[in-house]
């Protein structure tokens, strides 16, 4: 697919600084495997920058996947999408002397194609998670992030305001595998239409505050606007389109019992923009049978709990050990596709001495479709008169969909990352009729 003609200039000149930057740093510290940049400290003026206040953000994200048995179509390939990331962290008490304030801006480009589109997935229902997370949401460059925060009253009140999205501050999750059903706010991937996660932004302001230094509480409101999702909008900051407003609220614990640290997190959304009904019309009947337009609510909610706990240390040494991780989701049956949704994560860093800074992790996730989603196809079906799955005018019917993944990190540097994965999905889509999908990955993280 050939690129936009913003997404070729942002690439080029980001090439043309890549070469320059270069350019100026001591060969002994580009490419250096103990650097935590892929081109250096820049002759040590990255770190002068750092200190004056500036973080120059630039980074790569690549993944492959091929499906290796199964799916709806069985016909060998791979698939490739990245993305690259420029941005600026900046510490404004140190630029310009305003007191705990910080700032943010961030630049995505997204390229590539997706296995799970390509292969796994029957295109009539599609898949429900993706075997390659980092694919979405346009071949586009998009402004990612576009914000500023201050701290109040010794840091108990912290606020934050700008263009951003949920996932940075609510329900936040790493991304430590290459399956979308183990990576990032998992909200934003079940909640139709609603929560827009990386690398989406919208306006936006989220207010915390630090209870003890264990527990905080914290609320945001962002502006619901589907128009920010189509393409050649990813700069766009009108509240043009605007639908509503997504509510989440959310407590967090941080405990750190025998300085193992964990983060629990349990949480609430509401929208306030208005959405269909999945299943019946005005009148309560059945919208498929009856020809009435979906019912329309004036709202959409939902809730969620994350659970991170580091269990064990490897010989004293905290930043090895196993550590466990759990999601799930659950959300309006009257209005979303999927009801809830559960994962559970194991990734035990540093398993071996010869490579301490290496990971293995294995996850397990449902994604279970709403059942009056699937008794609206039914109806669907029948008012078309079609009952053979293999008919084009069938709409496959939909129930759970679970994902597994098992992967090892390579810490190849301190810059680079390379992560082979095994994929296997069961029903893909949640469609019983589609073949269990073996999936190949490999997932490249680079900081330049």
């Amino acid at each position: 697919m050939k690129k936009n003609n913003s997404a070729q200039l942002i690439c080029q000149l980001s090439a043309v600084a890549a070469m320059m930057l270069a350019g100026s740093v001591h060969a002994a510290d580009a490419f250096s495997a103990d650097s935590e940049w892929m081109t250096g400290d820049w002759g040590g003026e990255r770190t002068k920058l750092i200190e004056q206040g500036i973080d120059i953000k630039m980074d790569y994200v690549g993944e492959v996947g091929g499906n290796l048995h199964g799916g709806f179509n069985d016909d060998k390939t791979a698939r490739y999408s990245d993305q690259f990331g420029l941005g600026a962290a900046l510490d404004l008490e140190k630029l310009f002397g305003w007191d705990n304030t910080q700032a943010k801006i961030q630049l995505t480009n997204r390229n590539g194609e997706n296995i799970s589109n390509d292969r796994v997935g029957d295109p009539r229902a599609g898949t429900l998670s993706s075997s390659q997370e980092v694919y979405g949401r346009g071949h586009m460059v998009r402004l990612t992030q576009l914000w500023i925060k201050h701290q109040f009253f010794d840091n108990k009140l912290d606020v934050k305001a700008g263009y951003f999205g949920e996932g940075e501050d609510f329900n936040t999750f790493p991304c430590e595998f290459q399956n979308l059903a183990f990576c990032g706010s998992q909200v934003g991937n079940w909640a139709t239409n609603i929560w827009y996660n990386w690398p989406v932004s919208q306006a936006a302001i989220r207010v915390k505050y630090n209870i003890s230094p264990e527990w905080y509480a914290q609320i945001g409101a962002y502006n619901q606007n589907p128009s920010q999702l189509e393409h050649g909008n990813g700069f766009k900051l009108s509240g043009s389109g605007t639908k509503g407003t997504v509510l989440p609220v959310e407590l967090v614990w941080l405990p750190n019992p025998g300085n193992l640290p964990g983060e629990y997190r349990v949480g609430y959304y509401k929208s306030t923009a208005s959405a269909d009904d999945v299943r019946e019309d005005d009148n309560g009947n059945d919208a498929a049978t009856s020809g009435n337009a979906y019912r329309s609510h004036s709202s959409k909610h939902g809730y969620w709990f994350v659970a991170q706990q580091q269990l064990t240390s490897h010989n004293g040494d905290a930043t090895r050990g196993l550590n466990i991780a759990a999601n799930a989701t659950f959300h309006d049956k009257d209005t979303n596709i999927v009801d809830n949704y559960q994962s559970l994560m194991f990734v035990y860093k540093g398993p071996f001495d010869a490579r301490p800074k290496d990971d293995l992790g294995i996850g397990f996730a449902r994604i279970h479709v709403n059942d009056d989603v699937k008794k609206n196809a039914e109806l669907t079906n029948a008012a078309n008169g079609v009952s053979d799955y293999n008919d084009p005018l069938f709409s496959p019917l939909r129930e759970t969909e679970y994902n597994y993944e098992l992967n090892y990190g390579f810490h190849v540097t301190n810059w680079l990352t390379v992560r082979p994965n095994l994929q296997y999905i069961t029903h893909p889509g949640g469609v019983d009729e589609v073949d269990n999908a073996l999936v190949a990955g490999l997932k490249i993280q680079s900081v330049f």
